[in-house]
């Protein structure tokens, strides 16, 4: 009996995640910005949202279902809190990104709602999303090597391009800076050819580090 329960349990948690999922894409699909990739074109929340669950299945394929909805989440209808709507400065910058953090959190957590998840999973699912607890909550941590995992292997390149005035001596820090979020383990990830390096950065990647 209780194999059976078990299994009835699983059908139903699966059930929650995919349709959990579909609710998060949904919202995604409304970007009315568009980015392209391999020929064809997506909304970008929605391109961005696959590549986090597409990293997230090579870096840590048994990542729990928590770590798995907030990568799917992470920016969830980022458009909707532009950066125009705070101060161009940097204390505006850092209000824009807590903004965004509690945004996305709100969001995750709603649409968990609406398709039936416990508040148990929806406020462990937002503790992730908001960043709470990096190097403390391991799923929290978990999912910031994904976003960087994500960054360098898909963004940095293209941020790259937009600051062609960046010197070496602006660029290190930053690159630096996303190192130091990302745990040993993406770390060696990272380094052991398991994602693809922007190969123009590589040797400042490298002397970043290494720094």
């Amino acid at each position: 009996m209780q194999t059976n329960f078990n299994y009835r349990e699983d059908i139903m948690t699966s059930n929650l995640y995919q349709a959990a999922i579909a609710a998060f894409d949904k919202a995604n699909a409304e970007d009315p910005n568009k980015e392209t990739a391999n020929g064809k074109e997506y909304p970008k929340e929605l391109l961005y949202a696959q590549r986090m669950t597409e990293m997230q299945e090579r870096y840590a394929p048994d990542a729990s279902e928590a770590v798995k909805l907030a990568c799917r989440a992470q920016h969830i209808q980022r458009w909707k809190t532009p950066r125009s709507d705070y101060p161009m400065d940097r204390n505006g910058y850092l209000q824009w990104r807590t903004g965004l953090y509690k945004f996305h959190a709100e969001t995750a957590g709603r649409l968990m709602k609406e398709v039936g998840y416990d508040d148990e999973m929806i406020e462990r699912v937002k503790t992730i999303v908001g960043k709470k607890a990096l190097k403390v909550n391991p799923e929290t941590q978990m999912m910031e090597d994904v976003v960087d995992l994500v960054f360098i292997e898909h963004y940095m390149l293209h941020f790259a391009q937009q600051k062609p005035d960046y010197t070496e001596d602006k660029w290190i820090p930053i690159i630096k800076k996303t190192w130091d979020k990302m745990s040993e383990r993406a770390h060696e990830f990272a380094l052991a050819g398991k994602i693809t390096l922007p190969e123009a950065l590589v040797p400042l990647i490298l002397k970043s580090i290494k720094g």
